[in-house]
């Protein structure tokens, strides 16, 4: 019981606590229905498909492989893993993302779903050497 129907007088208890109680008459077939609509809208909707993981490797200040194939219209989960000891940030103006990776860490970045195209990246560190492009097919 609330504080504030305990402070009510016996007889004005009663009344707010039947006045404010939820019908089992309404609750009931209200119950029903939204499990229905939530079935319905469960068997209407498509399972989403899981995210397609792809490892990309900084090793002497390259990206391996150089060119990463991804299906299109899906989100990717790319894994980057930095073998060197330095640190490498993972740029791609195309696909917006932005991410430094640690020497020997590991980062998780996803993107997509993509158009079919290409879309470059490099890491901002080693310019000259990190370049990469992923290619959505």
């Amino acid at each position: 019981m609330s504080p504030f129907i305990a402070m009510a007088s016996p007889h004005f208890q009663s009344h707010l606590q039947t006045r404010f109680q939820p019908s089992a008459r309404l609750a009931h077939p209200l119950r029903r229905v939204l499990l229905g609509a939530a079935l319905t809208l469960g068997l209407a909707t498509p399972a989403l498909a899981a995210d397609v993981e792809v490892l990309l490797v900084i090793k002497d200040h390259r990206f391996e492989p150089a060119e990463l194939k991804v299906p299109a219209g899906q989100r990717v989960k790319l894994i980057v893993h930095n073998q060197d000891k330095t640190p490498e940030e993972f740029e791609s103006k195309s696909l917006n993302r932005e991410k430094v990776i640690p020497g020997g860490g590991k980062a998780t970045i996803f993107i997509g779903p993509l158009k079919p195209g290409r879309y470059g990246f490099f890491g901002e560190f080693n310019e000259k050497t990190a370049q990469g492009v992923v290619v959505a097919e």
